[in-house]
């Protein structure tokens, strides 16, 4: 237990850090109802585009800016795949992360991975002043949850709203819904790949596989700040805010049960049965409502 409790600053940093990049997730699979797989390859364009500038001399921040446009860039392409050439967000997600990996490779100049030592650059967040990185990494969030909020709140911000409520109903209104639909991919997969350049100062390197089942932890931190605070956070910033403590509360809860346990090569498969534990437990309150209410013939009549 002692052990825990020493591991949950550590557990609150990479909470917070994945709960950004479970932000730009919300975008696509909650805001325009979307399934994009192109985060698995834009995180780890993130944190590989940081560390190589980083290393090359740049300023911090303008690796950070740099890796964002980078991740943008990467949405961009996934939606022209989808706009353009009609190939469905699934897979044109699935096919710009593939091309993605050697992109990645190339930017590391064909190194699996890339150090990036606190020692010699001043990095914003690492493993070796956990407590500044908390301070660093919430207020990267809070400055996206504002930016977003005001973002969303613009007639563009609506409009991209109204295209993941209802297609449909937003063309017959005059929106050019794939237009938005890129600008959300756009969006989604920067802070994505701006969550990657944190995360690979975090742990002082990046490599080609650091983004492999991202799409599964960011659905995980969406999924549970929903079932967990969606009765209390009903305004959209707070719904975003729900992502970053779903995220948190997701890393103290695989802490725990390594510290319990269990076999790290069993990560993935456990960070499967809780998203899918969790993304049935919607269907299952509604089922149990629905057996508890049992309409008269009066009410059926």
């Amino acid at each position: 237990m002692l052990s825990f409790l020493n591991s949950l600053p550590g557990a609150v940093a990479q909470g917070v850090i994945w709960g950004i990049m479970a932000i730009g997730v919300y975008i696509t699979f909650r805001i325009l109802d979307l399934a994009d797989l192109t985060v698995d390859g834009s995180f780890g364009t993130g944190g590989a585009v940081l560390v190589v500038c980083t290393v090359n001399g740049l300023n911090i921040y303008l690796s950070l800016l740099i890796a964002f446009l980078a991740g943008c860039a990467a949405g961009f392409i996934t939606g022209i795949l989808h706009t353009k050439f009609g190939i469905p967000a699934i897979l044109a997600g699935i096919l710009t992360q593939l091309a993605l990996y050697s992109i990645n490779l190339r930017i590391m100049s064909g190194k699996a991975n890339q150090p990036l030592s606190v020692m010699k650059y001043n990095l914003l967040v690492s493993l070796r002043n956990i407590p500044k990185s908390i301070i660093i990494a919430c207020i990267f969030a809070a400055a996206i949850i504002g930016i977003l909020y005001w973002f969303f709140g613009t007639e563009l911000g609506h409009s991209i709203r109204a295209t993941g409520c209802n297609q449909s109903m937003a063309r017959a209104n005059g929106i050019n819904t794939n237009t938005n639909k890129v600008i959300g991919f756009i969006l989604s997969n920067g802070i994505v790949a701006l969550s990657g350049g944190l995360l690979a100062q975090y742990q002082g390197f990046s490599d080609v596989n650091m983004g492999k089942g991202a799409i599964v932890i960011g659905l995980a931190a969406v999924i549970i700040g929903e079932v967990v605070f969606g009765k209390i956070f009903k305004n959209f910033a707070l719904r975003l805010f729900g992502a970053i403590l779903g995220g948190i509360i997701y890393y103290i809860v695989l802490t725990f049960v390594l510290r319990l346990g269990l076999n790290a090569n069993d990560l993935k498969l456990f960070s499967a049965i809780v998203v899918a534990l969790f993304l049935g437990v919607p269907y299952w309150k509604n089922l149990i409502s629905q057996k508890r209410y049992k309409p008269t013939k009066t009410e059926v009549s």
